[in-house]
């Protein structure tokens, strides 16, 4: 494992954000995809690199970024690491469209130098799964929320234990022309939730999934889990693999 030192994000909007400190996972096989993976409200990226390490996933290469220090609505103000602004997480808050925006510009940028034969996906964790979602709608409609060219084909997008932000606008997205219907209709999902997430309720997964299907995301698959709060098994991560090794055609060997 390896890791980048702090970068930054100028000039997007009327933010300057700085970002933390990224971690890589190289491959320990024949390197077919690479995978952004992100963290949660008030984690870091070397938390999942060290648990992406250990999975028997040999051909993916894994970015796991540290978001910028920012402050939290939710948290009365208080700062701490977040790819976005929230102060209700459900898909009911308000959107901080330039924070979602803003990470997921720095997003493509990590997957922009990839090698243009491998597949390149986005999942994430809780808020980092609110993010990847975003990164999905941003790529079947073929532009952030602001206007500009997303420049990343995606291959593959997870959420656990997250929701979906902005999902007041994803219909209209998807329906504005028949490229963001067929990118929205062939990106291969996988949204996984606990039954008895405290932090992020079982309600809010179970609309996600009602509003991507709605919009035209049907490559999706949706896992629950008895007994699963707010943190993620080793049950749910076999799951993880078993799903990008099918949809990404993976070896799953060395």
């Amino acid at each position: 494992m390896s890791y980048y030192g702090s970068s930054s994000s100028g000039g997007w909007g009327s933010r300057r954000v700085e970002y933390g400190r990224t971690y890589i996972v190289r491959p320990k096989g024949r390197h077919q995809a690479t995978i952004v993976w992100l963290h949660g409200l008030g984690d870091n990226g070397a938390s999942w690199s060290q648990l992406l390490d250990s999975l028997s996933l040999p051909n993916i290469k894994w970015i796991c970024p540290t978001a910028a220090t920012r402050p939290v609505t939710a948290f009365g103000g208080f700062p701490c690491t977040a790819w976005f602004d929230v102060e209700d997480i459900s898909v009911d808050g308000r959107d901080d469209i330039e924070g979602l925006d803003a990470s997921a510009a720095h997003i493509a940028n990590l997957l922009s130098s990839e090698p243009p034969d491998v597949k390149l996906g986005i999942g994430g964790f809780s808020m980092g799964a609110a993010a990847a979602l975003h990164s999905a709608a941003c790529y079947a409609h073929g532009k952030f929320a602001n206007g500009m060219l997303y420049p990343i084909t995606l291959s593959a997008v997870i959420s656990l234990s997250g929701w979906l932000p902005c999902s007041r606008t994803l219909r209209s997205k998807t329906e504005s022309s028949h490229m963001a219907a067929r990118r929205a209709s062939s990106l291969p999902i996988l949204l996984s939730h606990g039954r008895v997430d405290e932090v992020v309720s079982y309600r809010n997964a179970e609309r996600s999934v009602d509003t991507l299907r709605n919009s035209g995301f049907l490559y999706l698959n949706f896992k629950s889990y008895n007994g699963l709060g707010h943190y993620t098994i080793p049950e749910e991560m076999d799951d993880v693999g078993k799903w990008l090794s099918s949809r990404l055609g993976l070896d799953r060997s060395r």
